[in-house]
C-alpha cells in the first residue's frame, strides 16, 4: 500500500491511497471537512466525509503527472515505469504549479 498526504494551499486536506490490489481511494481529513467544507481540491471531488474509491487513479491526480518529454525525464531519472502512476505522482508532484501538492508517506504493509 502506498499513501500520500494531499495539501491544499499548504493545508493538509486528505489522504490518497493505492492498495496492494492497485485500487485507489481518497478521503478528506475530518478536520478539513469541518473547517473548509467549500474548499474542494477539484469540482469532481467535493468535500465530504465519505471516501472516494476507484479502480484507477482519479483524473484530477492523473492530471498532475508530467507528460511528454518531461515524463520521459522523470521516469528515467527516478527509474519509475511510466505506467506506475502513483509512483510518478509521489516522485513528481510535491511542488506542483497550482494549489494542490502531494507529500509521500512511508510505505505500510496491509
Amino acid at each position: 500500500m502506498r499513501q500520500a498526504k494531499i495539501l491544499y494551499d499548504s493545508i493538509f486536506c486528505g489522504i490518497l491511497t493505492e492498495t496492494n490490489d492497485g485500487e485507489f481511494s481518497f478521503k478528506y481529513d475530518e478536520e478539513y471537512v469541518r473547517e473548509y467544507p467549500d474548499q474542494f481540491i477539484t469540482f469532481t471531488m467535493p468535500v465530504r466525509n465519505e471516501e472516494y474509491k476507484d479502480k484507477r487513479l482519479f483524473a484530477f491526480f492523473e492530471g498532475l503527472i508530467p507528460e511528454g518529454w518531461l515524463l520521459d525525464i522523470a521516469s528515467k531519472n527516478w527509474k519509475i515505469n511510466p505506467n506506475d502512476r502513483m509512483g510518478l505522482l509521489l516522485a513528481c508532484c510535491q511542488n506542483c504549479i497550482g494549489t494542490v501538492s502531494v507529500q509521500p508517506m512511508p510505505e505500510q504493509n496491509e
